[in-house]
């Protein structure tokens, strides 16, 4: 059943569909991060500002290079450390990347999920998905599929049901400034008194 709804949604998603997902955090939306047409629909289902940019998924850390055009030697430990988990890294974004996915800013946001079928759709996929949240920009990202259809109605392609999620917050979020690792949200991992951060 499981297989059978991840090999499903992976046929929506190479069609240019949207499909919504459990994650370790809340619900999230995956298109094709290389179909443009796809990206736009996924801004216009969210009502998302066109200048933020979108995070995807990655199957493991060695497929970043996908993604990033290279690895900022601060992220090293963070990545063997934290990923799969719920902390995003904003790395450089390669330049065959659209800027409709990274918001016109040559960044690209990247994470490894520990979910179980978040994992199965990105190895099913063979690349990364998009994950942003399932949500209207600026409302409570949906935990649930009721919640997800309670909010996009019939406008999402396929739900994978994975149950309530039981995070209570996003990923966390980090960034490099002026040469230093920097938390530009907090979220469900907390990095306070990681050693990687300086003070």
């Amino acid at each position: 059943m499981v297989e059978s709804s991840v090999a499903e949604a992976v046929v929506v998603l190479r069609r240019g569909g949207v499909v919504a997902f459990p994650t370790e955090t809340y619900y999230g939306l995956a298109v094709d991060p290389y179909n443009e047409t796809a990206l736009r629909r996924l801004y216009q289902l969210k009502r998302r500002e066109s200048e933020k940019a979108i995070l995807v998924l990655i199957e493991n850390p060695g497929k970043i290079y996908s993604v990033a055009a290279y690895v900022p030697d601060q992220y090293i430990p963070l990545m063997a450390r934290y990923w799969p988990g719920a902390v995003t890294l904003i790395f450089p974004a390669k330049k065959s990347l659209s800027a409709i996915l990274t918001g016109h800013t040559d960044t690209v946001g990247v994470r490894v999920s520990p979910h179980p079928l978040a994992q199965a759709l990105v190895q099913t996929f063979g690349k990364p998905v998009t994950a942003t949240s399932a949500n209207l920009s600026g409302q409570t990202p949906a935990r649930s599929v009721s919640e997800v259809r309670k909010m996009f109605g019939e406008k999402i392609d396929y739900i994978i049901d994975g149950g309530t999620t039981i995070a209570g917050r996003c990923s966390t979020l980090v960034g490099i400034r002026n040469m230093k690792l920097t938390i530009l949200r907090e979220g469900q991992v907390d990095l306070t008194n990681d050693s990687s951060f300086s003070r």
